[in-house]
């Protein structure tokens, strides 16, 4: 199997394959530095912003990774990114990963759906057995959005990562398996059923 860029939509996003076309406008989704607090590596910024969408194109040319430029279809603007990573299509797995959003669009259906789409084409598209999730321990808001959407925590790495401000990382991670994706879709349906519209009000 090789991995084939591919666009998946939903009712409020669509993710489309990424390319270096989006870089300017990554670049002002992503200007706040504080959206990239717990990457192990520095984003905002042209510089950084280029380095993030190529290594995710040279990683799709390895069969390793297949990135995705998220596009709210409200209004069209890009507010992030995520991909799969760490393929390994020996043992049909990957990571779901690289994540992040535009502040205005986090606690919205965003986050639920493009997981949603993302687990969907895993599981049902390319055939994996495992989808992986990591996190750094202190990042409370993603561990609680992974147990969310269903994802089992199965334990943490200590000193996993070393943080660009010399910290070390204890990464947490959280799986997906195939045998759990029926009832884990099911919920994340019911998610996302509820009603929501973009043009009210964010709760605070």
């Amino acid at each position: 199997m090789v991995l084939s860029p591919v666009t998946l939509e939903g009712r409020h996003v669509r993710l489309e394959p990424l390319a270096m076309a989006h870089h300017a406008a990554l670049c002002e989704a992503g200007a706040d530095p504080a959206t990239f607090r717990w990457f192990p590596m520095p984003v905002a910024g042209e510089g950084a912003m280029r380095d993030y969408i190529a290594s995710g194109l040279a990683e799709l040319a390895q069969d390793r990774a297949l990135p995705f430029a998220i596009r709210l279809r409200s209004d069209g603007r890009l507010v992030g990114a995520t991909r799969f990573a760490a393929v390994e299509l020996v043992h049909q797995r990957a990571e779901i990963g690289w994540t992040w959003l535009q502040a205005d669009v986090r606690r919205t259906p965003v986050n639920t759906e493009c997981k949603r789409l993302l687990l969907a084409h895993g599981f049902e598209q390319l055939g994996f057995n495992r989808i992986e999730f990591k996190t750094d321990s202190r990042n409370a808001a993603s561990r609680a959005a992974l147990a969310r959407i269903g994802a089992t925590e199965e334990g943490t790495f200590r000193n996993h990562m070393l943080m660009p401000d010399g910290s070390l990382r204890h990464s947490v991670w959280f799986s997906v398996i195939r045998e759990e994706w029926p009832q884990v879709r099911a919920h994340l349906d019911a998610l996302l059923a509820q009603s929501f519209s973009f043009a009210a009000p964010i709760p605070a």
